[in-house]
């Protein structure tokens, strides 16, 4: 196969070996070609048991910014990778699949959120990590769910502000620091599909779990939350509680983490409204196979490239938030 063909599929496609011990040569590609492997908390299992590091986005983007690796390969989603490239421009940064989008970045075409921004003068741009590296251009000051709410009221309370693009997140955020942020209208599929009605359901069958929500949910999800957090406050918390069980509404990835550190506890997926399922998943996360990881460093490709122009602006509002997030201890 040519790369023509990768690149029409956007990924390496190159059979594998039956009987190859998979993770010992992804170890051993790693060690040869000095790679490291950062791992969302989405990711399948068996990536997150082989990755270098795992966490959220604020957490990669932290151990990005000071490894001395030659190779990083971001097993994640695609925004991922251009703000890991952003960060390490002298790098290699790999994915191993570039199908691997994120349909809340997808939600905010970087044309659309610029002639936003620009029709609202005088207003301070906030902007999730999941987003594009051209819409990080556009912006002040970037935040995750970790971050968002201490990095919002940094800012001067009479400081009018534009928070993009999820909406739920940015609702919820209005609602504790009494804010009245102006918002875009985006959201992560993952997130918006919880049931209320199923969860209630969950609760009836265990009435003493705890309900751990994460921001990006609707807010009738989040009132049923005794603990809303991003992925690594949720961890934080179960890791901290004396409870035994607990309904976990973001996607299920995390609950491998959970697991580990918590094996005395019981973690239950929330469901989605369909019916079919009985956990959320994130379709573009899983897309990075072992099978993937391991052609991605065999071959090197694919690489996340970000354009230089868009990228001597997108590091700013990365930089502040990083800055900011060290001042505060997060």
């Amino acid at each position: 196969m040519n790369k023509e063909e990768w690149l029409k599929k956007g990924y390496v496609d190159e059979p594998v070996e039956k009987n190859l011990d998979l993770k010992a040569e992804i170890k051993k590609l790693c060690r040869e070609k000095e790679a490291v492997i950062l791992g969302h908390f989405y990711q399948a299992d068996e990536i997150q048991e082989i990755a270098d590091f795992i966490g959220d986005s604020l957490a990669l983007a932290q151990w990005a910014a000071k490894t001395d690796a030659k190779i990083i390969v971001m097993c994640g989603v695609h925004f991922m990778g251009e703000t890991t490239k952003i960060l390490c421009p002298d790098k290699k940064v790999l994915i191993p699949d570039l199908n691997a989008g994120c349909s809340l970045a997808d939600s905010c075409p970087a044309d659309k959120f610029t002639e936003f921004v620009k029709a609202h003068p005088g207003y301070k741009i906030i902007s999730y990590v999941n987003t594009s590296a051209a819409v990080k251009a556009v912006t002040d000051v970037v935040v995750t769910s970790t971050n968002a709410r201490q990095i919002v009221e940094s800012f001067p309370e009479d400081e009018k502000l534009i928070f993009g693009p999820d909406k739920n997140l940015g609702n919820y955020i209005n609602s504790i620091t009494g804010r009245q942020m102006l918002l875009w209208d985006g959201a992560c599929h993952v997130h918006e599909k919880f049931s209320v009605e199923k969860i209630l359901e969950l609760k009836k069958q265990y009435p003493d779990a705890q309900v751990l929500v994460h921001p990006e949910c609707k807010g009738a999800v989040a009132k049923l939350a005794d603990k809303i957090g991003s992925t690594a406050g949720l961890l934080k918390y179960a890791m901290a509680s004396d409870k035994k069980n607990f309904i976990v509404a973001t996607e299920s990835g995390i609950l491998y983490e959970m697991r580990k550190k918590c094996p005395d506890k019981h973690f239950i997926p929330a469901p989605p409204e369909d019916s079919t399922c009985a956990c959320n998943e994130c379709n573009f996360m899983r897309l990075n196979t072992l099978e993937k990881l391991y052609n991605t460093l065999k071959y090197e490709w694919p690489e996340v490239k970000v354009d230089e122009a868009i990228a001597k602006e997108a590091i700013k509002p990365i930089q502040k938030m990083l800055e900011i997030s060290a001042k505060l201890g997060l």
